[in-house]
């Protein structure tokens, strides 16, 4: 396998940039995704690296190699598409089998390559079937086991289970994420869905408007997002945020208003001063344990979710801001009735008027 670098990596179209000033490290083994809302570059960074679009500009290396000129046929990668892209007449054993015939690769090679490939995917019962005989989970199988029979340095995964209903898309992503485990190797994959970049990756990469916002391990980027965007972002439903604002500034203690209550932040230089606007945000489990380190908001409540093991509450506060609420499944809560939200002091996050992420600890005041 191999190790993938990126350093200041961009691509533009004429004068529309596409990609900005990317540095970025796969290590060798690494299960990285790329996450971003739509447009944000992530497929189109991905086919760069694959050498199906070329780099405007920086610099591509795969293994230590730089690949900045290389075709795809000679980077060493193997990719697998949203689509599956099989050859409708061929058997699955000849659809996988095809790609190294045309290299010419030995017959006994490419029979040994496919039916190891099989065995990992659980596709040896299926070999002599065509596609339309396949469900869908099978069909991206047989996608992937064409990719596994080349041996690459690298997989890349372009959002291969967009096409497969709900049920497939949580067993395909439970095999992909066997299949790096048994094969221990260097993947990149690109979703929309977070769940799959939660479950997925050993490191996420977050993309907005072609630039990096942050690069972290889930729970990491979970708990500890850098500002407003990777916070909304990342965790569904997304992080509540809160209308605030700096009401006192002593040392290293911030005194942070917002919705009827007050908070106490500790932090170090962040340059906020009295009167500055802030943004609070809470996620969702973090407002139903009521305590001493709680802060209890009023509101109302405009509908509720019951999702049988949750209920998701979604309320406007008596300060005017819409937040949800993730209570046990048999809690007591209708629409058009009061509602106590009780956040909890350790959970909160703080943002200055740029969205930046204000560091340190928040406790109630």
């Amino acid at each position: 396998m191999a190790e993938v670098s990126l350093h200041r990596v961009a691509k533009s179209y004429g004068s529309i940039e596409i990609l900005r000033d990317i540095d970025l490290t796969v290590g060798d083994g690494e299960f990285v995704v790329f996450v971003g809302p739509s447009g944000c570059g992530k497929s189109t960074l991905l086919r760069t690296i694959a050498g199906l679009e070329d780099v405007s500009a920086g610099e591509l290396r795969i293994g230590g190699r730089r690949v900045n000129e290389l075709p795809p046929a000679d980077r060493k990668i193997a990719m697998v598409f949203q689509s599956y892209a099989l050859y409708p007449h061929m058997s699955v054993y000849k659809n996988m089998a095809f790609g190294l015939k045309f290299a010419k690769t030995d017959k006994a090679e490419v029979d040994r390559r496919v039916r190891q490939a099989a065995e990992i995917l659980k596709l040896s019962a299926l070999l002599h079937r065509k596609p339309r005989e396949l469900s869908g989970g099978q069909r991206q199988r047989v996608a992937i086991g064409r990719a596994i029979v080349r041996n690459p340095s690298v997989f890349l995964f372009d959002e291969p289970l967009s096409n497969l209903d709900a049920a497939l898309r949580v067993n395909t992503r439970l095999e992909i994420a066997k299949l790096h485990r048994d094969l221990g190797a260097t993947m990149i994959y690109v979703t929309h869905d977070q769940v799959e970049a939660m479950t997925l990756a050993s490191k996420i990469v977050v993309l907005n408007h072609g630039r990096i916002e942050q690069i972290g391990a889930p729970l990491e980027l979970y708990r500890n997002p850098c500002n407003l965007f990777v916070a909304g972002f990342i965790g569904s439903p997304r992080m509540n945020f809160i209308k605030g604002q700096v009401r006192v500034v002593d040392g290293d203690r911030i005194a942070i208003g917002f919705a009827g209550a007050e908070a106490v932040v500790e932090i170090a230089h962040d340059g906020l001063e009295a009167g500055d606007e802030v943004t609070v945000g809470i996620r969702p489990e973090h407002m139903t344990d009521q305590g001493p380190d709680t802060i209890p908001l009023d509101g109302r409540i405009d509908a509720v979710e019951r999702l049988g093991e949750a209920s998701y509450i979604y309320m406007k506060l008596a300060s005017g801001d819409d937040v949800i609420v993730r209570a046990t499944g048999d809690v007591e809560a209708f629409p058009g009735e009061p509602f106590t939200a009780h956040l909890s002091r350790q959970a909160l996050h703080a943002f200055d008027a740029t969205g930046r992420s204000v560091r340190g600890h928040m406790r109630a005041s």
